[in-house]
């Protein structure tokens, strides 16, 4: 019994959990990260601290680990992008409590350190381009790759206010109408072109946050599969060496 359980609950596992965790039905955008692009990790890092730690904390990463991973000099991280008098060695975090945010948002904003190894950078970047305006929403705004979002659309100001574009479709033997795109009225300081880099740049740094040594670790998975390589080599030459006079 307690096998066949087990067996039962692996399968649910398998099949209905990862259906959950990819939420509706909407193509990704390639976001097209490059994690050596330092120029892009900074713009991404001067983004994240104003637009999203107000509400978003990095709790597991420290400011002087990323000042010194994507090149920003401490004195320029220290006048430009912490602005809470943290200290340069303390984690990214914000003054808001669960509490309080759980009452402004229906449920505390996440912790985004690991949410582009969770969700995946297309994820985010599709999330971030896919705001539109909806005035039912208590923000005034929805989310075609996340409806019914409690999140604000927090870079409308760089953006503009997007308006959906819908179609009919065709569901269960029933027409409904379906946001199957945006398009931005306008109104936001960047172009579209420039919008697009912005959260490309965004999207680059969350990636690194999440994995902070992915560009050390490549780095010395190469050195140690050309080590052993060359160890085949001579541990190949030494058999036939040892062996030459059995032969």
């Amino acid at each position: 019994m307690m096998k066949k359980l087990i067996i039962g609950l692996f399968a649910l596992s398998i099949n209905v959990l990862p259906a959950m965790a990819a939420g509706p039905s909407v193509p990704l955008m390639e976001a097209g990260n490059d994690l050596t692009d330092q120029p892009s990790l900074q713009r991404g890092a001067k983004l994240f601290m104003n637009y999203c730690l107000g509400c978003h904390q990095m709790q597991y990463q420290r400011y002087e680990r990323t000042f010194r991973d994507i090149g920003i000099p401490t004195e320029v991280g220290l006048e430009q992008l912490i602005f809470d008098g943290s200290k340069v060695g303390s984690h990214i975090t914000n003054a808001i409590t669960k509490d309080d945010a759980a009452k402004w948002f229906g449920a505390a904003p996440p912790d985004l350190t690991n949410v582009a190894r969770v969700r995946g950078s297309d994820w985010i970047y599709t999330y971030l381009k896919s705001f539109y305006k909806d005035e039912s929403r208590p923000f005034g705004v929805n989310n075609t790759i996340f409806p019914s979002v409690g999140m604000p659309h927090v870079l409308q100001e760089l953006q503009g206010l997007p308006t959906p574009i819908t179609e009919e479709v065709e569901e269960h033997g029933q027409t409904v109408t379906k946001v199957v795109g945006t398009k931005t009225d306008g109104t936001g300081e960047l172009s579209v072109d420039e919008y697009d880099q912005a959260v490309r740049d965004l999207t680059n740094f969350l990636e690194y946050v999440g994995e902070p040594t992915r560009l050390e670790s490549e780095a010395l998975g190469l050195k140690v599969i050309g080590f052993l390589i060359i160890l085949f080599i001579l541990s190949f030459m030494l058999k036939k060496e040892y062996w030459r006079d059995v032969h």
